[in-house]
């Protein structure tokens, strides 16, 4: 028994030692492990205060690789489509006339910070930065960290966006616009190819929604193509439809940020907004964090376009033609109402406005300088939204993209 009980003794002390000894180590890996997130941390704040503006291709660049790959539907599949592939055929047959629809299909594929793939790359950061709640394991796309769902989500908010553009692009044929037959030829056939594919893209976006089968994301992008739609009605237009800044009243105060977050939030907030708050909706989050995503995405596209309006503006390339009623211009006509004077020469057409003198005008008033605290404005309220969000890879990219906004 002596023996028994001196053996007991010995494990019991082998115990205590070791449970001792274990409980030290786990404070120390605790210490270090503490110490290394401290550390990460440091250098992700040392790093972020060193680069605040990355270079936005690098930003975007990046931001692919963690969702897996280019989000673009101007993929491989697409430009190996027979339907796309008549559509570059015809589109060739315009080369040489001045149909608008080249222009449009140029920015689309050649103008960086106003590239469609970057509006299906956001949603598929915010879907991965949000993560997903009991969702079916086959419905997700492990190595991206997204829903198949919320990829396809992506894509019809590329062709949404896209289909608007290119119809928008259809030209006003009005008796003696076009006395030359074949400049009348060239504007009827572009129009005709503008109307088909665009009504191609917005089909097969209302194909790939109504294939998610889920009702209230069916509502909720209908009710986007709805805002674009309307946009188009907003304010006074010249006869090709271009929009013209709206009569101000006589009390000034408010008018520019008024009419122009009315503008831009039916053109492109309501459908980036929405698209980040139907994203939340497939993976299963309350209806909080889907309205915490629809103002990441209408904040940051309203950023993003106070961004484009100062690229006419920064003195950068003074040929960038500019909108009537971009920001800079909303700001000066608050702040001086005489330059509509100049403005209003394009009732009947833009073309008719002395754009130059219009530069040098707002060049030389406060619009610039109120136009960027704007955007500076519209990126901290996005910034404030990703805070709900835990801190990762995702999160990081989409902070990156709106400092590369400011990028000028």
């Amino acid at each position: 028994m002596s023996l028994n009980s001196t053996v007991n003794t010995l494990i019991r002390r082998s115990n205590a030692v070791s449970s001792i000894l274990y409980n030290n180590y786990k404070l120390t890996i605790g210490i270090q492990e503490k110490k290394f997130h401290e550390t990460r941390t440091n250098e992700f704040v040392a790093k972020a205060a060193t680069n605040p503006k990355p270079d936005w291709n690098r930003a975007v660049s990046e931001a692919e690789k963690i969702v897996g790959y280019p989000t673009s539907f101007l993929s491989l599949r697409w430009l190996l489509s027979d339907e796309i592939a008549n559509v570059a055929l015809h589109l060739r047959k315009l080369v040489g006339s001045n149909h608008p629809l080249l222009k449009t299909a140029k920015s689309l594929i050649y103008n960086g910070r106003n590239n469609m793939q970057a509006w299906g790359l956001i949603v598929l950061l915010i879907s991965k930065a949000a993560g997903h709640l009991s969702v079916d394991d086959m419905e997700e796309d492990k190595a991206a960290g997204v829903l198949h769902s919320q990829r396809a989500l992506a894509e019809v908010t590329e062709m949404i966006r896209t289909s608007h553009l290119v119809h928008k692009g259809l030209v006003n044929i009005q008796p003696g616009v076009y006395p030359e037959a074949s400049e009348m030829n060239d504007m009827t056939f572009g129009n005709k190819i503008a109307l088909l594919s665009g009504d191609y893209l917005l089909g097969n976006s209302c194909a790939e929604l109504a294939a998610l089968r889920n009702q209230d994301l069916v509502e909720l992008m209908s009710s986007a193509v709805r805002d674009l739609a309307e946009a188009e009605f907003v304010g006074r237009r010249d006869n090709q439809n271009n929009p013209l800044p709206s009569i101000p009243p006589l009390d000034r105060t408010g008018y520019a940020v008024a009419e122009w977050t009315l503008r831009n939030v039916l053109s492109a907030g309501a459908l980036l907004g929405k698209s980040c708050q139907g994203t939340l909706k497939l993976a299963g989050h309350s209806d909080e964090i889907q309205e915490q995503g629809f103002k990441f995405g209408k904040h940051l596209a309203l950023a993003w376009q106070a961004c484009l309006d100062l690229g006419s503006f920064n003195g950068k390339d003074q040929t960038i033609p500019f909108s009537l009623c971009s920001a800079p211009v909303m700001f000066h006509i608050e702040h001086d109402p005489s330059i509509l004077t100049e403005i209003d020469k394009g009732l009947e057409s833009v073309h008719n406005v002395d754009y130059t003198k219009v530069h040098d005008i707002i060049v030389s008033g406060p619009g610039v300088e109120l136009t960027k605290q704007l955007q500076k404005e519209h990126s901290q309220r996005a910034m404030e939204v990703l805070a709900v969000f835990e801190e990762s890879d995702a999160r990081t990219a989409l902070s990156n993209i709106i400092a590369a906004m400011g990028d000028f």
